[in-house]
């Protein structure tokens, strides 16, 4: 079984740039509009995955992804996607672990958020010093809440 175990911070500064190991666009559509899971399709350059997450907040929670056909991918997120969500993600090495920030387009441009995974729950990491708080169990910056309720659309506070 694929257990996801992954923590979820905003950015707050662009001092992470210069860090940066590689960046790729990605594009993605999720195929349902919510209940017990999110299923999603990324296309990644000349690459695309089917993606099956278990929907609930938090650090841990279960994940399966498989690859697919680029075509059918392309065809998945035309005719099934709901909302596409377009960002640029850039890997940022952190000794033997990696964080990925991710820059969002359109609706969700202006949000950036930096995820890390870690082999366990109780894995200690460093925090670097553009990191802002902790968003793992606020379900609005899950990227399945994101297509439906995109960032540019929340209001003010």
């Amino acid at each position: 079984m694929a257990i996801e175990i992954e923590r979820k911070f905003l950015v707050t500064s662009d001092a992470w740039r210069d860090e940066v190991s590689r960046s790729a666009r990605l594009a993605q559509a999720y195929l349902t509009d919510g209940g017990r899971a999110s299923v999603r399709v990324r296309i990644d350059g000349d690459r695309a995955n089917l993606n099956i997450k278990q929907a609930v907040a938090g650090a841990t929670r279960l994940e399966f992804e498989y690859p697919i056909p680029l075509e059918d991918a392309e065809t998945l997120m035309r005719t099934l996607g709901g909302t596409r969500i377009e960002k640029m993600r850039h890997w940022i090495p952190a000794g033997d672990l990696l964080w990925e920030v991710d820059e969002f387009a359109g609706d969700n441009a202006g949000l950036v958020v930096a995820e890390i995974e870690l082999p366990t729950v109780d894995t200690a990491f460093e925090q670097p010093a553009w990191l802002g708080e902790e968003v793992t169990h606020d379900l609005r910056y899950y990227n399945n809440e994101l297509s439906q309720r995109p960032f540019r659309r929340w209001p003010s506070t």
